[in-house]
Parts: C-alpha cells; structure tokens; sequence
C-alpha cells in the first residue's frame, strides 16, 4: 500500500478558522525547538494526531503530548491557542493530507474508467495506511461536525475532490461508458463508506467472522472487490 506523506497544516490555525496570535515568545526549552517555529509545530501536530486520534477529544491531555514531545504546555498553547485550537489544527492536517494525495493522482491523464479505478483503489489503500484519520473524522463525528464546521480551510479542501470525481464521472458519461444520472457527491460517499469500514470495523468483523482482515491477501482482494463494485455501479 502506498503511504503518502502530509503537508502541514497553516501556522496557527485556530477553532475559529483564524490564525492565533502568539502573545509574548515563549522561552525555549532544552531542546531548543523555540528556534525552529515550522519544526515544532510539526513536531507538535504529529504527536497531536496520535493523541487525538487514540482518546478523542475529550481523553486527549495537552500534558500528554506536552511530555511525549518534552516540551511545556506553555509551548502548545503558544502555537495553537487552546486544546480545541490544536485539535482544529490537527483535522486541518489531516483532511489536507487526503486531499493533497488526491491531486497528486492526475487523473485527467486517464480514460474515465482507469481514473475512477485509480481514485478508489487509492481511497482504500489511504485509510488503511493513515487509520488516524479514520478515527479523526469518527471522533468529529461525534461532535456532530461542531469543530469541522469552524474550520473554513477544511471546508474549502474538499471542494476540489468533489469537483474532480465529477469531472471524471462526466467524461465518462460523455464518451458512453458512465451511465447518467448519478451525484458526484452520493458517488463520493459510497466510495468513502466503502473505503472507511475496513479500519472502522476489521477488528470486530475479524473477531466475530474469524478472518485476518489485516492479512496482505485480504487487503488486496477486499480493495480489489471494492474498486470493482464502484466501478460496475457507476457503468451503463
């Protein structure tokens, strides 16, 4: 499975959508990641995602990951502004990182069918590389979207990946291959259904059906079976 790396995300990107604004410097520790601002908050959002990802928002410590990176509190809340200010910036990395890694994809370079075939496949093999982002967006989910909806960065990430199915949808449909009729944003979610239940469910579904869904032979047949049904859902 590829494993694509992530951006990272806007500096100081906060709850509400806007840029913190450090208020005094903070003293840098015996690290020294004072002098490295890009670099501690990378440091900071990766071990972020983990903590994050593993309790959700609520279990998360801003002391946890202050001693997992050997840091000060005072040091997170400098960069990020609050725990909910890191938890926003933490999604925001998160949702761009699936996104960049869609782009990358160049699918106008394919026939509609290889494109759409390329794009599931690489959906499957991304949640399952990245199971953190999984979790992220159930933990957001529980929220019932509250911290998504202050991000307008997130909001403006997805833009591209509906806009971009569709394009590749049309041309299909344009050549004879797609049948019409179908939403870009329904086919968007089908796939992600499909894609995301084989992190959310495969330790229960491996434990009540007795399979190693983990396996490498039951990844590859499970995202071939997927890119298959998509595909003949979406042929005339």
């Amino acid at each position: 499975m590829n494993r694509l790396v992530q951006k990272r995300p806007e500096a100081g990107s906060t709850a509400s959508g806007k840029v913190a604004r450090p208020r005094g410097r903070p003293r840098a520790d015996a690290q020294g990641v004072a002098n490295d601002p890009a670099r501690t908050m990378e440091d900071i959002l990766e071990v972020a995602t983990r903590e994050f990802s593993e309790k959700g928002l609520a279990g998360a410590r801003i002391d946890d990951i202050a001693e997992a990176m050997r840091t000060s509190k005072r040091m997170i809340y400098y960069y990020f502004g609050s725990k909910e200010g890191l938890y926003v910036a933490v999604l925001e990395q998160a949702y761009r990182g699936i996104r960049d890694a869609e782009d990358a994809l160049h699918l106008e370079d394919l026939s509609p069918e290889d494109a759409l075939r390329r794009l599931v496949g690489f959906t499957v093999d991304y949640q399952i590389a990245h199971p953190e982002f999984t979790r992220l967006v159930m933990t957001e989910n529980i929220h019932r979207g509250e911290y998504l909806a202050q991000s307008a960065s997130i909001q403006r990430l997805n833009v591209p990946a509906i806009a971009g199915l569709r394009k590749v949808y049309e041309r299909g449909v344009k050549t004879g291959l797609f049948r019409r009729g179908l939403d870009a944003v329904d086919l968007h979610m089908s796939i992600s259904a499909l894609a995301v239940f084989n992190v959310a469910n495969r330790h229960t579904f491996s434990l009540i059906f007795k399979r190693d869904l983990e396996s490498p032979n039951a990844l590859i047949a499970r995202r071939d079976n997927i890119v298959e049904m998509v595909v003949r859902f979406v042929r005339k």
